[in-house]
C-alpha cells in the first residue's frame, strides 16, 4: 500500500477515533470486560462491511467525491434527496460539536499563554483555521492527518505504557451488571464510535488509480486502527479502575481526572490525545461535507468554505446548551445513512453488468446482505428500547 492510501487509511482511523473514545470505558465496564469486547467486534465487523457496500457503489458507478454523487446515479432523484436529507442532518451536527469543543480547547490553551478569549472568539478562530485546511483539498488533509494521527497514536501508546503496569487482574474478570438489554443499548455509542463511512467517498476520488483490493484494504485497515485502539484502552482503563467506579463518573473529564490522580502527567497526556482526536474527527468530517457542497452547488472555493461552516458554526455559537440533545438523534440519522443507504446503492448496481476482476465488489452476496439488514434493525433496536 503506497502512502497515499496509508494516509487515506489513516482519515478513516482518525475520522472513527473522535474524542468519544474516551467515553468507552465509562459505558461498557458495568458488563466485565468479555461482553464489552464481543458487543465492539460485532459492531466493527458490521459497520465495516457496510463501508465496503459503499465502496463497491462508489467504484461502479465510476467514483464519485460525495454521497449526493453516487445516490444520484443509483438511487434517483428521491434517493438522493433522502441521503443528502440524512447525511447534512449527521454531518452539520456533528461538526458543530466538534467546533464546540474545539472551542473550549483553543480557549484553555490560548488561557495559559496570558490572554482571554471569548468562547465565540475561539469557535470563529479554529473554523477559519481548520476551515480553510479542509479547503485547500484532500491532499492537504491527508498529510496534516498524518502528522495528528502520528501525535494521537503516541499519546495512546504513553498512556497504555502508564497504565499497563498497574492494570489489577481481578478487575479485568470484574463486572457491575448482568443486565443485557442495557448491554444492547451501549450499541448506539459503539457505533457512533465507527462513524467513518461519510469519507470514503471522497477517498475513492482521491485514490481513483488505486486496484480494488487497494481499495478494500484501505478501508479495512483504517477501520481496524479505531478498533485495536478502543480494546487496548478499554483494557487498560478497567484494569486500573473498578467497574463501580467508572460508571460514577459523569464526564470523560472525571475519568481523566481520576487516572491522573494515579500516574503523574497522565491527566495532560489525555488532554492532548482529545484534542488530536477531536481535530482529526473534525478535519474527516468537514472533507465530507465540503465535497458534499461542492458537488452540489458548483461554485468557487470561497462559497464552498461559506455553505460548508457558516451554520454549523452560527449553531455552536447560538445554541450550543441544546445541541447534545439533538446530538443524541444522530445515532439513529448515522443507522439509515451507514447501513441503509449504502445497501440501496450496492443492490441497485448489482442488477447492472460490470467486470468484477476490474472492479470491487463486496463478498458474501444475497446471505451478507441479509445479515447487513438485520444489523441495522439491531441498531435501531438498540436505540430506541
Amino acid at each position: 500500500m503506497n502512502q497515499k492510501l496509508v494516509g487515506s487509511a489513516l482519515i478513516v482511523a482518525g475520522t472513527a477515533l473522535g474524542a468519544g473514545m474516551l467515553a468507552i470505558p465509562m459505558v461498557l465496564a458495568q458488563f466485565g470486560l468479555l461482553w464489552g469486547t464481543l458487543l465492539m467486534l460485532f459492531i466493527w465487523s458490521g459497520t465495516t462491511y457496510a463501508a465496503l457496500l459503499l465502496l463497491e457503489a462508489s467504484c461502479k458507478v465510476g467514483g464519485g467525491a460525495s454521497m449526493n454523487a453516487i445516490a444520484r446515479q443509483t438511487l434517483g432523484k428521491s434517493g438522493q434527496f433522502v441521503t443528502n436529507a440524512l447525511l447534512y442532518a449527521l454531518l452539520i451536527c456533528l461538526l458543530m460539536a466538534y467546533i464546540i469543543g474545539a472551542g473550549d480547547l483553543v480557549q484553555q490553551v490560548v488561557r495559559n499563554i496570558g490572554f482571554e478569549p471569548s468562547s465565540m472568539m475561539s469557535q470563529i478562530g479554529f473554523t477559519l483555521v481548520a476551515g480553510a485546511v479542509v479547503s485547500s483539498g484532500t491532499h492537504v488533509v491527508d498529510k496534516l492527518n498524518r502528522v495528528l494521527f502520528l501525535g494521537m497514536i503516541l499519546a495512546l501508546l504513553f498512556t497504555l505504557i502508564a497504565l499497563v503496569p498497574g492494570i489489577n487482574m481481578a478487575s479485568l474478570l470484574d463486572y457491575a451488571s448482568n443486565d443485557k438489554v442495557a448491554l444492547i443499548k451501549t450499541s448506539s455509542v459503539l457505533f457512533t464510535s465507527f462513524g467513518f463511512l461519510v469519507v470514503i467517498p471522497s477517498l475513492v476520488t482521491y485514490n481513483k488509480d488505486a486496484t480494488k483490493e487497494q481499495l478494500r484494504n484501505m478501508i479495512i485497515l483504517g477501520s481496524a486502527i479505531p478498533l485495536v485502539s478502543y480494546l487496548l484502552w478499554l483494557f487498560a482503563a478497567v484494569g486500573n479502575l473498578s467497574s463501580s467506579e467508572l460508571v460514577q463518573f459523569a464526564s470523560v473529564s472525571d475519568l481523566i481526572a481520576a487516572l491522573g490522580k494515579q500516574y503523574a502527567g497522565l491527566e495532560f497526556v489525555l488532554s492532548v490525545f482529545t484534542g488530536l482526536a477531536l481535530l482529526t474527527s473534525f478535519l474527516g468530517v468537514a472533507m465530507a461535507l465540503f465535497d458534499q457542497n461542492a458537488d452540489i452547488f458548483k461554485c468557487n472555493r470561497l462559497g464552498i468554505f461559506g455553505i460548508t461552516f457558516v451554520l454549523p458554526l452560527i449553531g455552536a455559537i447560538v445554541a450550543p446548551e441544546h445541541f447534545l440533545a439533538i446530538l443524541g438523534y444522530a445515532g439513529i440519522i448515522l443507522v439509515f445513512l451507514a447501513i441503509f443507504v449504502p445497501m440501496a446503492m450496492t443492490l441497485k448496481v448489482r442488477k447492472l453488468e460490470f467486470d468484477l476482476t476490474q472492479v470491487y465488489q463486496a463478498g458474501g452476496g444475497s446471505i451478507a446482505m441479509g445479515t447487513i439488514f438485520l444489523f441495522g434493525c439491531f441498531l435501531l433496536f438498540a436505540q430506541v428500547i
